[in-house]
This record gives structure tokens, C-alpha cells and sequence, in this order.
């Protein structure tokens, strides 16, 4: 790379016009137009075929296999008539990505003609390799078979690229000896626990009619937008999805000026258009604006279903990044690209309810005297207390661990946080019984021409990874680039491990001859007694609190990756997830060997960027630098001009100090002798890591020296600023 090159990239991007916006469209007549909606089953299937499969989809009831051949026959007639000539069953491997394997609808006949044709035997079925994708032992490279299987629950869409139309079948992914091989899988597997559950305590609260219960999610997705031009002459960002190098640009978010500020021109067009693809798809694109980083975004969904929106976020991602493409941008979800400004994180706002109870996490004005509200939220409470390290290590990635316990995000202690009002209730509960709740009241301005307008009984607190925000939790420890699916399988199945003791301790305590309120109570009591000190309404960033979490609370601080994950392998989470039944142990032990495995791959790619870059980029132009300074000084001298030899001395001082750095980093890349894999992400954490650290030092430091015209990066300044 060259700075001719970084000129030409400025250049190219400030000549950039935006592409002209598209026309706008009823919100009504762009709305799942590409979704084989219930609707479009109702036009097109026989009447007792649409009954079965709305049954199953709205009640969890079982599919009924025999009627696969004549949706699958209305689907394909549907996906050619919007132009598909393929369809693909899509599932999400462990590797928080999506894949997808494209068939054609073709048929070729004995006489050379051919025909359309997709089959119910394909629509429930079908068989990508099990051991391509990383699988933790559970599939051999000779051990191939896997299947997909149609998940009926998620509505079949077509997706429209440059290239064609393809119909796209939401399938789970396990292999041919049964484990689960996929995120979708487990999460169906901890709706059903889940909802079992909460059917159990909803009966012993006097319901009779009770609807299936499902966990709802509105995931907010956080993103940068670098252009192009920028990004490709960056190998980091286009290998990594981070700068591994990089000074900050003089001005960074200081001024907070960027925060909910206006949208450049550029951008919005972007977001418009991804919204439109998002509102055909059927995904209820709600919020846009930026974030408090510079070239730094949000957009977030309304709430679904929990199952259709992972599907969702799992496009989100997908249409984020091939819209990018389309106008000059790069989408990087990485949580954090730039060191020294905001990461990006993905706040899981999650919340469990049914057609007939409701939201269970309302609590209503008065929520001392709800009883239902405060079951399931004190559920929630010994849960996340009882597996607060769990938590932890479901949103553990590399990436991530630049992010958490910074001061943008939460952090790595896992903490429940209730407000005030909830707060001083459960406070109530646990001295004796609940008596009053704390009134929302409102709020007066003091300006006639100004609204009065109610206030909420309680604040909100962003330091806190999980926190009550009126009407659901928010987990805001998941990073931008995960899959939400994980998290949501751990608050599915810690909810129905928790709603699961209640309902024996409520039978239990009622067959001894206590009424119901009675036994309630002293359920919540029993719960506030031995789990409240995960709740916490205070400053999470604070050292006094990261001291009182650990020494006098006995909460986990798992700093790293390398911590987190073998909380994974620990007999009570074993455990946990057999007895609930949404994951075997061998598939636990498989998340584990996949999920460390991707950790160390990820700072051992990073690691070798950073050696490869600061000998073929960075230190050629330093000594480009150096050469030319050492010219300039001696003919300077035989002018009889003396110029101080600081700079000089500075530049040759932080190449050696870099150079020195590089030799020690790759020495210890050759080390491979590990005991066990813990041994070896520890190392990567706490060895490799530092090294890296080290070399960018010195590296961004001569960014500071180093002439403009010799850089061959382009540098946050450009990166972050010019759009």
C-alpha cells in the first residue's frame, strides 16, 4: 500500500454522490411481499392442509409430514412466480454464521425435456455435509452425513440478489446420529422446556386456558460504516474486521456530537434501502440513528417471536453487509473495529408471554399485589444468580473481550438490575410481604406550551448487562457480530429451570395445606434470601463495585474468552441443560471444543496480520521516513544549518522497539506444546495477546511521526470522518 493510494481513496470518497434514493413505497404494499406468509398459504392451500400447518405453527402442535407434498408443490409455485429458479435450506452452523446450500426446481425427463419440481420428501429434508463445519467432534471428516430438516415455525421467503431469486426454507441442522449440530435446534428445544414450565406455574395460579408460552426478542443491532476505498487498502479490517493498527484521530466522540445527531446523506440512502429489503422480508425494521461513535449506526427491529427473530437478525446481518457493498460502504459488525472509541454490542431485549396470559414480565401499575409478574421475575432472579457464569460465557468470543468492562458496554460480571421501584419490592418480599409500589408519577416542565407527560416508576441503568426495562429484560452483554440464539437458549433454559422449582416448591408447599398467596410468598422469599445479590442498581463500572461482586457478593468476574468458556464444561451446567433437556452433554462438550477452537484461530489470524503488516508495511515506511530525515539533516549540515537529531532518534528508537516486539510475538506463535485446550486460550489471552498490544504501540506511535506522504494506511481520520 501506498499514500498515492490513500489519496486516490479520499479523493474517490469525497466525489462519492450518494445513489439516488428509491422511490417510497406503502409500508402496506412492501410488507413480507417476499414471505410465504399465512395468508399466501391460506390462497393456496386446500383447506385442511392449511388448518394442519397453522395449528403447528400457532400452537406447537406436531407437523403433520403427509401434507409436506402439497405445501411444497404451493411454495415452489409461488418462489417461480416471483422469479426463483433455486431454493436452499438455510441453517446457522455454530459458527454464528449462515449457510445455505442452493438446489434447482429442475427435473429432466426420459426425453431430454424437463420440468419444475420440488418435492415434500425436500421441503422436510435435506443433506448438506455434517463435518465441513466446525462440529466439536461430533462428525469425523469420513463421518459425512448430516441433514437439515424444515423448521415450519419460520415462514420460507425468497431473497433477491444481483445474481437471481432463490426460495429460502429455515431448516435446523443436525447430524446423522441425532445431536444437534446448529444454533436453532437448541433454541426450539428451550422454547418447548421453557413453556412447559411456565404452563405449570400458570396452572397453579388458577388459569385454566393457557396458550403455548413463547420467549419474545427485539434485538438491537449496533454497526460501522467505512467506505470501500478505505477498507480495502486496510488488510485488518478486510481479514480481521478490526484495526490492528491505528492512532486516534485528534477528535474521537469527545463532544458526543455524533449521538441520535443527523443521519449523513449517504447513510440514510443505505438505511432506506436496507429497510426496504427488511420490510419485504417481513422483518419490522423499527429504529434507525447514529450511535455515539463516529461512523457508528443502530438499527432494531420490533419484537417477534424468539425463534423468527434470530432467524431475522441472522438476515439483519446479511442485508446489512450486502447493501453495504451496493453503496461503496463496508459493514463492519466486529464489536470493536476501532481502539479507543465505542464498540458495538447487540442488545437482546427479551421477554416471555402467551396468547392468553400476556406478557408474564408486565407488572402492571400496582406489581407488589402481581403475583404472576413477580413469580416470573423472580424466576429470572435465581436464574441469572444461579447461573450468572453461564451467561457470561455465552457471549464469549474474541471479539467480544475488547468490548466487555469497557466503558461502553457492561461489564463481565453478570448482574441483574430492577430500578427503583422493583427494587424496593422485592426488598419487601424478602423482610415479609409486599405492601406498596412505588407510583411512576409525572412529569411537569414548567412550560405551558409543553406537555405534561407520565414518568416511569424507575430509571434505567446502562452499565447493567441484564436490566428490567418496564416490561422485559435487556441483556446488553451480546456482541454485534454473535447470534442471538445462544443467549436465548441460556435465558429459555435458566427461566424453565427456575419456573420448574417453582412449580414443585409451590405443589409442594399447597399440598401441606397452604393457600396459594401463602406459598408464593414464601417461594419469593426463599428466591430474594438466596439469590438477591446478583441484583444490583449501581454503577457497574465502578472499581468499588467490581471489588463488593467479587470479595462480598461471590459473583464471577470472568474477564476473557479464555475464563468464560469453561464454565461450559462444569458438571452443574451439564447438568442444567440435560435436565431440562436442550442440550446433551455431548453436544455441550461440542460448543465448547467449537466455540475455543474459534477463539484461538481468531487471535492466531490476528497475531499473523500483525507480524505481516508492521515488516511489509509499516516498518518499510518508517525506514522510508528515516532515510529521508537522515538526508535532509545532512544536507542541511553542509548548508551550515544544524537540525536537532530528536526526531531521528525517536523514529530509529520505536522501529527497533517494533521490530524487537515483532521477533518476540513470533517466537511465541511457534509455541504448540498445550496440555488441554484451556492451556492453550489462556496463552492466547494472556501471552499472545499482550504481544500484539505491544507491536501496535510502538506502531501507532510512529503513526505520530512518521511523514503523511509516507503512511500507508489510511488512518481513523479518514476512516471515521469521511463518508
Amino acid at each position: 500500500m501506498s499514500h498515492e493510494l490513500r489519496v486516490q481513496a479520499v479523493s474517490q470518497v469525497t466525489d462519492r454522490k450518494p445513489l439516488p434514493p428509491k422511490i417510497p413505497q406503502r409500508l402496506e404494499s412492501l410488507w413480507a411481499t417476499d414471505v410465504f406468509t399465512l395468508s399466501k398459504m391460506q390462497a393456496s392451500l386446500p383447506k385442511d392442509v392449511f388448518k394442519s400447518i397453522k395449528k403447528t405453527i400457532q400452537t406447537g402442535g406436531k407437523l403433520d409430514v403427509s401434507v409436506a407434498g402439497v405445501v411444497a408443490s404451493a411454495m415452489k409455485d409461488w418462489a417461480i412466480s416471483k422469479g426463483a429458479l433455486y431454493y436452499a435450506h438455510v441453517f446457522y452452523p455454530m459458527t454464528n454464521a449462515t449457510a445455505e446450500k442452493h438446489d434447482g426446481f429442475i427435473s429432466v425427463q426420459s426425453d431430454g425435456s424437463v420440468l419444475t419440481e420440488f418435492s415434500g420428501k425436500v421441503l422436510v429434508q435435506g443433506e448438506p455435509d455434517g463435518s465441513s463445519f466446525p462440529n466439536g467432534g461430533l462428525r469425523s471428516t469420513f463421518e459425512a452425513r448430516g441433514y437439515t430438516a424444515w423448521d415450519v415455525t419460520s415462514p420460507a421467503y425468497v431473497m433477491e440478489t444481483d445474481n437471481g431469486v432463490t426460495l429460502c426454507i429455515p431448516t435446523v441442522f443436525i447430524s446423522w446420529t441425532g445431536e444437534a449440530l446448529d444454533k436453532k435446534t437448541p433454541l426450539l428445544r428451550s422454547i418447548a422446556a421453557m413453556s412447559k414450565a411456565a404452563t405449570r406455574v400458570l396452572k397453579l395460579l388458577g388459569h385454566e386456558e393457557v396458550a403455548p408460552v413463547n420467549s419474545s426478542c427485539g434485538a438491537e443491532q449496533e454497526y460501522f460504516l467505512v467506505d470501500a476505498h478505505f477498507a480495502h487498502n486496510r488488510p485488518d479490517l478486510l481479514l480481521t474486521g478490526r484495526t490492528l493498527f491505528g492512532k486516534p484521530a485528534a477528535k474521537g466522540q469527545q463532544f458526543d456530537d455524533h449521538y441520535f445527531g443527523a443521519i449523513p446523506e449517504r447513510v440514510q440512502v443505505f438505511m432506506q434501502d436496507v429497510e426496504e429489503k427488511m420490510y419485504r422480508l417481513g422483518i419490522p425494521a423499527k429504529t434507525r440513528h447514529n450511535e455515539v461513535a463516529p461512523g457508528q449506526f443502530e438499527i432494531a427491529p420490533f419484537f417477534e417471536a424468539a425463534n423468527v427473530a434470530s432467524d431475522h437478525q441472522q438476515l439483519i446481518m446479511t442485508l446489512l453487509k450486502m447493501t453495504a457493498k451496493k453503496h461503496g460502504f463496508v459493514c463492519l459488525l466486529h464489536e470493536k473495529p476501532f481502539a479507543g472509541i465505542n464498540g458495538s454490542g447487540k442488545h437482546v431485549n427479551w421477554s416471555v408471554g402467551n396468547a392468553t396470559q400476556g406478557n408474564l414480565l408486565d407488572p402492571g401499575d400496582t406489581p407488589h399485589s402481581n403475583l404472576q409478574f413477580l413469580l416470573f421475575c423472580g424466576a429470572v432472579i435465581r436464574g441469572i444468580h444461579k447461573y450468572g457464569p453461564l451467561m457470561r460465557a455465552v457471549v464469549a468470543t474474541a471479539s467480544n473481550d475488547h468490548r466487555l468492562g469497557a466503558n461502553e458496554a457492561p461489564p463481565a460480571i453478570i448482574s441483574v438490575y430492577l430500578g427503583t421501584q422493583l427494587e424496593k419490592v422485592f426488598d419487601q418480599i424478602k423482610s415479609g410481604k409486599p405492601e406498596s409500589s412505588e407510583p411512576g408519577g409525572l412529569m411537569d416542565l414548567g412550560v405551558d406550551t409543553l406537555p405534561v407527560f407520565s414518568k416511569d416508576p424507575g430509571d434505567r441503568n446502562r452499565t447493567s448487562p441484564f436490566a428490567f426495562t418496564g416490561n422485559r429484560f435487556e441483556f446488553r452483554a451480546v456482541g454485534s457480530n454473535q447470534s442471538v440464539s445462544g443467549p436465548l437458549v441460556a435465558m429459555n433454559t435458566v427461566l424453565a429451570d427456575s419456573l420448574t422449582w417453582i412449580a414443585d416448591e409451590l405443589e409442594s408447599k399447597m399440598s401441606s395445606g397452604a393457600d396459594l398467596s401463602t406459598a408464593s410468598h414464601d417461594v419469593l422469599k426463599e428466591i430474594m434470601e438466596k439469590h438477591d445479590k446478583v441484583v444490583f442498581g449501581g454503577n457497574g463500572y465502578s472499581e468499588e463495585w467490581h471489588r463488593m461482586a467479587v470479595e462480598e457478593r461471590g459473583l464471577a468476574n470472568l474477564r476473557t474468552t479464555a475464563d468464560a468458556l469453561p464454565v461450559l464444561k462444569e458438571d452443574y451446567i451439564e447438568e442444567l441443560f440435560n435436565r431440562v433437556g436442550v442440550l446433551t452433554p455431548v453436544e455441550l462438550e461440542s460448543r465448547f471444543d467449537v466455540y475455543s477452537e474459534q477463539y484461538i484461530l481468531a487471535i492466531e489470524v490476528e497475531a499473523k496480520l500483525v507480524i505481516n503488516m508492521a515488516k511489509v508495511m509499516i516498518y518499510p515506511a518508517a525506514v522510508r521516513y528515516l532515510s529521508e530525515l537522515s538526508g535532509t539533516i545532512s544536507s542541511l549540515k553542509g548548508l551550515g544549518i544544524t537540525l536537532e537529531q530528536e526526531t531521528a532518534e525517536k523514529v530509529a528508537a520505536l522501529v527497533q522497539s517494533m521490530m524487537d516486539s515483532v521477533s518476540k510475538l513470533g517466537a511465541a506463535m511457534e509455541k504448540h506444546d498445550f496440555a488441554t485446550t484451556e492451556e492453550h486460550m489462556q496463552y492466547s489471552a494472556q501471552t499472545i495477546r499482550p504481544l500484539m498490544d505491544k507491536v501496535r504501540e510502538y506502531a501507532d506511535a510512529l503513526e505520530e511521526e512518521v511523514a503523511d506522504d509516507l503512511w500507508p494506511l489510511p488512518t481513523y481520520q479518514e476512516m471515521l470522518f469521511v463518508k
